[in-house]
């Protein structure tokens, strides 16, 4: 069988960042996106797909033994496109007759999971928060059956050199070298653990390379929780700047929701950003030896380096 690697969404924060890790580890590597253009690591080819086309879904796996599921539909139709687009790529995976590493999140934990581990219910309320777990289940059932070797990689919110759209992206660190207010969601002082896209990649590589991995769920391993405060003092402070932050109350979101459809969709999640939001990632350590984060200081000053590099 081929050792070709692919990486749907390898424009997108997390699927750039695996293609990264591959091409560090000199792994034959592919990486997919609409256009087919954009992030472009050494060693690794380029490949244009829509996938929501199972013939495109087909060609873009072509030889494929590994498939780095990252890619997502729009935010705001994750509930309704997401579950779809995951089964053709399921299917195209099962017949090319690869393993399939789907990069998950944490909205199927319900409120007040803390510490989140692999084996807390996932009964979250919410449209997206079931539509990951409906996801997660179809996956499980798959290895479980025999038909998809499957392995499912679950960080936190992330920031990370290409890290855009996140919303510990642009708005933190592009606007902390502008030297401008940060914004919280929800309290500025309670515990919330942050992934840093590097070290996601190298996790997601892990489980797509470990035999060890397939079958289960996985929390990839992430720094320490930093309160909101904690972490944008450390951001502000790596970019020279004077820290000046804010916290964004619910309410105002759910005001802001009813012209932006995007924070509208906000609100289902919020309560992610006003209690506690710990990740256990003892599972990964256990299984796959020592894994070494890298230090929060140091992460801060390469994404703001990234960021620097590429301000418009």
């Amino acid at each position: 069988m081929s050792e070709l690697h692919v990486v749907l969404g390898s424009n997108g924060g997390v699927g750039s960042a695996v293609l990264e890790e591959l091409t560090r580890r000199s792994l034959p590597a592919r990486g997919v996106s609409r256009s087919g253009e954009g992030f472009h690591p050494a060693g690794a080819d380029l490949f244009a797909a829509d996938l929501t086309d199972p013939a495109a879904i087909a060609k873009a796996l072509d030889g494929a033994s590994v498939v780095y599921q990252c890619a997502q539909p729009a935010y705001t139709r994750m509930s309704q496109d997401f579950p779809l687009m995951n089964r053709a790529i399921m299917a195209a995976t099962v017949k090319v007759g690869a393993k399939l590493v789907f990069a998950d999140n944490l909205y199927m934990y319900p409120p007040g999971t803390n510490p989140m581990r692999e084996d807390s219910p996932t009964t979250a309320p919410g449209k997206k928060g079931h539509a990951r777990a409906l996801m997660s289940e179809e996956l499980l059932r798959a290895h479980a059956d025999g038909t998809l070797r499957v392995a499912l990689g679950r960080p936190s919110d992330y920031y990370g050199p290409r890290g855009i759209e996140s919303g510990l992206g642009e708005r933190v660190f592009a606007w902390a070298l502008r030297g401008k207010k940060l914004s919280w969601l929800g309290s500025l002082d309670v515990p919330h653990t942050v992934s840093y896209l590097p070290d996601i990649g190298r996790g997601m590589v892990v489980l797509g390379t470990d035999a060890r991995a397939d079958g289960q769920v996985w929390h990839l391993p992430s720094g320490p929780a930093l309160t909101g405060r904690e972490f944008l003092t450390l951001v502000c402070e790596s970019a020279g700047k004077p820290p000046r932050m804010t916290a964004v109350p619910p309410v105002m979101l759910s005001v802001a929701g009813l012209f932006n459809p995007l924070l509208r969709e906000l609100k289902e999640t919020t309560y992610q950003w006003t209690s506690p939001f710990i990740v256990d990632t003892q599972k990964f350590q256990d299984t796959f030896g020592p894994f070494l984060e890298s230090p929060v200081a140091d992460a801060v000053a390469t994404t703001l380096d990234w960021f620097r590099q590429h301000e418009s």
